[in-house]
């Protein structure tokens, strides 16, 4: 690693050790690589003695994320804690405005607050908002965390992305390359209702696709249609005789009726970012 990026990850070490000088600190985990980089941090600053790993469980999290990010905890050196969520009884977040999210870091952070801190003598709470996260508009789930006091030391250390991979794979962590996998709900337009059985559809069409070695795909859900985005490179892989068909059967044998192929590829925040005022993905 080079000089600059060890300045940066010593820093953030010494950021999370200056904040919680005493206790335990919980960060909010979900098993994606800012999380990972941050759980690990913490390990190092901390000790896996004073960290411990949150993970909200709700429909809204992929079977095949759940246990992963149980591997990746187990890598990083700390203990994972289960938490149930239930922002799906709120009909503020099944109506999926674009602050949608806000909803669900809200029942997060909160569940954490009722039921973790005084059980797991938790001093702080941190999760791994990156600092080309803090620049976007399309986050409401950064106002959860300011209204519950959650730290952002990724953030606040300026570690952008980029950063983030490289501390990744310096510290080991088997997630390194993995592609960012933000939750079902984001799948599903705003202002479509997110229900638990949308989210089960996208998850199995998804979860079929990755065995069929599509390691990065969304699956968006438009009633019976499926749209399937994959990055540029594999859009020719996907329509070819090899792989067409099963990969139909696939989202078909998930409820959906009909398959598109979005010749876009990828989009972040295609669903949010035109909502906010902001052109582009």
């Amino acid at each position: 690693m080079e000089a600059a990026d060890t300045a940066v990850l010593d820093d953030l070490v010494a950021r999370v050790r200056s904040a919680v000088p005493t206790g335990r600190l919980g960060v909010a985990f979900s098993g994606g690589v800012d999380s990972s980089v941050l759980l690990a941090v913490a390990v190092r600053a901390l000790g896996p003695a004073r960290v411990v790993a949150l993970l909200g469980v709700s429909p809204s999290l992929a079977v095949d994320e759940r246990a992963a990010a149980h591997d990746v905890a187990r890598v990083a050196g700390a203990p994972l804690v289960e938490l149930v969520t239930r922002e799906g009884e709120n009909p503020d977040y099944r109506r999926n405005g674009p602050d949608r999210c806000f909803f669900c870091k809200d029942e997060l952070f909160a569940t954490i607050d009722r039921d973790v801190v005084a059980a797991h003598g938790l001093s702080a709470v941190a999760y791994g908002e990156n600092a080309d996260d803090a620049r976007r508009p399309d986050r409401p789930g950064s106002r959860a965390a300011t209204e519950h006091a959650v730290l952002r030391p990724l953030a606040d250390a300026g570690v952008d992305k980029a950063q983030v991979r490289r501390f990744a794979r310096e510290l080991g962590l088997p997630n390194a390359e993995k592609p960012a996998a933000p939750c079902l709900a984001s799948r599903i337009p705003h202002f479509s209702e997110v229900t638990p059985e949308k989210l089960a559809q996208v998850d199995a069409a998804e979860s079929g696709l990755r065995a069929l070695g599509l390691g990065d795909v969304r699956v968006r859900h438009h009633g019976d249609i499926a749209r399937l985005e994959v990055p540029v490179a594999d859009i020719a892989r996907v329509v070819g005789e090899e792989l067409r068909e099963d990969a139909l059967r696939a989202v078909r044998s998930a409820g959906f009726r009909f398959v598109a192929l979005d010749l876009a590829g990828i989009q972040s925040g295609a669903f949010t970012l035109p909502l906010v005022g902001v052109r582009g993905a």
